[in-house]
């Protein structure tokens, strides 16, 4: 049994965390910390909740600590994780740069200790399925592949700047991690990062091409201000190509208080399938929707425990995510 406990009690401790780990009978949820001691989500039955820091630094039956803090605080408070001898899951963006990352995985290596990013967008079921299309070969040679994550909430950039908030912090963590998590890490970069409103607002847009063995790229496209959204993922290949409209429904569940343990949760339905359109070796023409694979999050939290108990290799390498730092500092440096 790995018993864990959170620090943070909002809404990714008990929306994007706890439902998964309720799934897996080896992981068991000890403690929550929240500095205010208020409880404003339904009490997890058998957990304890405390405003006591001390309360989780004191454990030594506690064996990963689990970061849900605001986006400004995940290193600091990494940071006096390990230093208090604790094992660390950080949310993502696991640090503002990758320096501070770097220093994380030092300190980590010097006191034996495991720390990895909460990357669970590996395993969202609409990039899953473009795997399946991938590696299927029916698209042959790749060409271009584009990822959208949009919105449309315009009140939202009105909000002062900041790096670590960013939009492109904020989600191409997401996405960012995605590429680099299945295609490596690109042979360049180009950036289009902006603030729509103007300077001082909220970066509110970005547009990303990995460019990978010529003429592979790929293409993240997120903004705040698409009244019709674009397809989740576009992918061309000199063969045809695979268009997957809808998003991953785990958090369209989640938000519904539709739990992980309902065998349905985040699956796909007909309707939400994508669509494959090639031609064969013979030059058939072939239309065909795609059933779509199932995203599951809790896959993040069972590879914390193989590695933690059974030594495998980090589901999320630190490498990997050192890259992905560099890659969005890189990309918000000129913004103010």
């Amino acid at each position: 049994m790995l018993n864990i406990a959170y620090i943070g009690n909002g809404k990714s401790t008990n929306r994007y965390h706890a439902p998964f780990v309720n799934k897996l009978d080896h992981i068991q949820i000890k403690t929550i910390y929240s500095p205010s001691g208020k409880i404003r989500w339904k009490k997890l039955e058998g957990v304890h909740y405390t405003d006591r820091i001390n309360d989780i630094w004191e454990d030594d039956d506690l064996d990963l600590v689990v970061i849900t803090t605001p986006n400004e605080y995940h290193y600091s408070v990494a940071k006096e994780a390990l230093e208090q001898g604790k094992n660390v899951l950080v949310d993502k963006p696991f640090a503002q740069t990758s320096k501070e990352a770097k220093e994380l995985f030092a300190l980590a290596k010097e006191k034996g200790l495991f720390i990895q990013a909460y990357q669970n967008r590996r395993f969202d079921s609409d990039f899953l399925t473009v795997q399946k299309v991938i590696e299927s070969g029916k698209l042959g040679d790749l060409f271009e592949l584009e990822m959208h994550f949009d919105y449309y909430r315009p009140e939202v950039p009105e909000s002062d700047f900041s790096i670590i908030n960013s939009f492109l912090y904020a989600h191409g963590t997401h996405t960012v991690d995605q590429v680099l998590s299945y295609f490596g890490n690109p042979k360049d970069i180009r950036y289009d990062v902006r603030q729509m409103l103007g300077e001082g607002y909220m970066n509110d847009y970005f547009d990303l091409d990995f460019y990978y063995e010529n003429p592979f790229k790929v293409s993240i496209k997120s903004s705040y201000f698409r009244v019709t959204k674009r397809p989740s993922f576009e992918l061309y290949g000199k063969k045809g190509s695979f268009i997957k409209q809808t998003t991953d429904r785990q958090e369209e569940h989640l938000k519904l208080f539709y739990m992980p343990t309902n065998d349905d949760f985040g699956i796909d339905l007909p309707e939400h399938y994508g669509t494959l359109t090639y031609y064969d070796d013979e030059g058939n023409y072939h239309e065909e929707k795609v059933v779509s694979e199932v995203g599951d999050y809790s896959r993040i939290y069972q590879g914390v425990y193989d590695s933690m108990i059974h030594g495998k290799e980090k589901i999320v390498k630190d490498e990997e995510t050192i890259r992905q730092i560099e890659i969005l500092e890189e990309g918000i440096q000129h913004l103010k």
